[in-house]
This record gives structure tokens, sequence and C-alpha cells, in this order.
């Protein structure tokens, strides 16, 4: 087996995967933090038959590669998740993950020798899968209930320079209205709807749930994150509707 990345890589083959279901199609990226303090730990978990978990590929903190499940291949990183319709994220997704110890671990910043393997893989992919910008996603954006890597301190908008990613400037934070944790009626429905629309799985019911909360903290973490705080206010709907008319 050669590696499928152009990027220097090491092989370290993982057992934890499977066959595509819909044949060899990937349409997505996922990106995720390991939460484990060493890239060796990352490696033994993802390589171990008995944590039925992997990823096509593991970036160390120096920058090191490594390939762990062939793109072609189905591999065991998203879980149950959904974006825009699509509800088996692993069928269709190539899984990276960026070894840092994430929350738990203080989250430390991301090294900028990961962070250049990191945009480098991503380009590679993209050229070879043509994945559209609004599809190189956070773990969090796709299973927000569950997940918050990479988290607010990844560098998204170093990878949007980089041609990575869909991203807009923030739009700054100000007074105004708001929704929030329980408020309901037509503005919150409003609101669902535009996470809908942009990808995010929601039902739509006009009641400002905790599955609406963690949605848009899942979304601030990835677009606004200078306030996480589940509020959908002024400045998380403007970014909101910045990106589904650059999506557009």
């Amino acid at each position: 087996m050669t590696p499928d990345s152009a990027v220097p890589t090491t092989l370290y083959p993982s057992p934890n995967h499977g066959e595509r279901k819909r044949g060899l199609t990937a349409n997505a990226i996922l990106l995720h933090y390991t939460g484990l303090a060493t890239s060796e730990a990352a490696l033994r978990q993802l390589c171990d038959p008995v944590a039925e978990v992997s990823s096509h590929y593991l970036v160390d903190k120096a920058g090191g590669l490594y390939q762990l499940v062939p793109e072609t291949r189905r591999a065991w990183h998203a879980g149950q998740g959904c974006w825009a319709g699509e509800t088996d994220m692993n069928d269709v997704s190539i899984g990276i993950e960026i070894c840092n110890p994430g929350h738990k671990g203080g989250s430390p910043d991301y090294p900028p020798e990961q962070i250049a393997t990191v945009i480098a893989l991503c380009q590679d992919i993209i050229s070879r899968w043509g994945v559209v910008p609004h599809r190189v996603l956070g773990h969090s954006d796709v299973s927000p209930h569950r997940k918050i890597d990479p988290g607010e301190f990844f560098p998204w908008a170093t990878l949007a320079e980089a041609g990575v990613g869909h991203y807009v400037p923030p739009h700054p934070i100000e007074d105004g209205p708001r929704h929030g944790p329980g408020d309901e009626g037509s503005g919150v429905k409003a609101v669902q709807s535009l996470f809908a629309d942009y990808g995010y799985g929601l039902n739509v019911s006009g009641a400002y749930d905790e599955e609406t909360e963690s949605i848009v903290r899942a979304f601030q973490r990835h677009f606004r994150p200078a306030l996480v705080d589940g509020v959908a206010d002024v400045s998380t709907l403007e970014t909101l509707r910045a990106l589904i008319a650059a999506q557009r």
C-alpha cells in the first residue's frame, strides 16, 4: 500500500476500517483533535481493535503525518452525526486527527508546523476529491451534542487564507436582539431555519431547546470563537447569514 496523499507520509495501518457503503466516494473532510497528550497515545488508540476507532490521518505536533486508513476505505472517526441531510458522515468523509490534548488538556495552541501539514494535506485531498469549502468541517459541526473538537482555538482563519474551508470574518459582538435557551416562537424558528439551511442537523421546532443551544455553540466554536455561549446574538446570526450568502 502506498500513501494516498502527496504530502510526505508515514504508513501506520489501523485495523479499524471497512468498505464505504456507497462506493469510493468522499465529499467531506472532518478535522478532530485527539484529546490526548502525545501522538504515540493517539496512534495506540486509533489502531486498537478493541477501541473500534480510527481516522485516515494523524498529524503530530511537529507536523509529521501518519496514514492509518486508505482514503478509499471507511475509517471510524465521525460516530453519530449529520450534515446537510447526510446522516452517515463516516461513509462520505476523510478524517484527520490532530494531536492536541484539547479542552481537558488546557487547549494549548496548535503549532505552526502542525497547521502547515494540516493545510497541505487538506489542499491535496480537496484537489483529488473535489471537496467544496463548506464541507471542510469540525467534528463538533457534525456531532454538536457530543463533541467540541477541534475547538474554538483551532485556527480556521489560517486554513481559509490558504484556500481550505469556508470562512468569513466574524461579525463584531454587539448589543441587539438575541435568542437563547427557553425562548419560543417564530423568531426562534427563523433562527433554527438558518442553521438548518447552512447544514446543521436540527429540528425546526420554534423552541430554543438543548439541541439548538448545542448547535449554536458548535457554530460559534468554528465561526465566531470570541464568545462561545450558545446564544444566537446579532454577531452569531450575521456571521451565519454571511456564510450562507457566500455559499450560494
